[in-house]
């Protein structure tokens, strides 16, 4: 018997989550973290305005889908602070996924309800998250706590 999800999808890939729930990546941007941005070094306040502005790309993408933010690995080389603290390094890549899943609420009827989040990680490589295999941040995200229920 093949395992087939209930409603039918078009997605890039699937992730399936700690949980054991399966999430279907419909959209995904990937940006270099620090590519044509970075003026001075990476430190606190250039990685705070980069995560903000990942936020405000989230928001665009699905404005009535919520959004969470998998607070990124931090590093934190032996080399000289500036003016603005310490160098702090995120990883390279900066990604917003809009994902969807089965519906929620079990009293929503599974052919017209999903439930849906967007989400923000940061990686080390432009790879695409698959199933077993995305970062196991990624896939820690709390569905039921973060993901909201919607009607097609």
């Amino acid at each position: 018997m093949h395992d087939r999800p209930r409603v039918p999808t078009m997605s890039l890939t699937r992730v399936v989550l700690s949980s054991g729930r399966s999430v279907d990546l419909a959209e995904l941007r990937l940006t270099s973290t620090y590519g044509g941005l970075l003026e001075g070094y990476p430190c606190r306040p250039i990685n705070e305005m980069r995560i903000k502005a990942l936020l405000h790309t989230a928001e665009r993408m699905s404005p009535t889908t919520p959004v969470h933010l998998v607070p990124p690995r931090r590093e934190y080389p032996d080399q000289y602070a500036g003016a603005f603290g310490p160098v702090e390094l995120l990883p390279r890549v900066g990604c917003v996924g809009l994902f969807s899943s089965t519906a929620l609420d079990p009293a929503n009827d599974p052919v017209l309800h999903r439930s849906g989040l967007t989400v923000i990680w940061f990686q080390p490589t432009p790879q695409v998250p698959s199933a077993h295999d995305a970062d196991p941040a990624l896939r820690d995200v709390d569905w039921a706590a973060l993901a909201q229920d919607y009607e097609l």
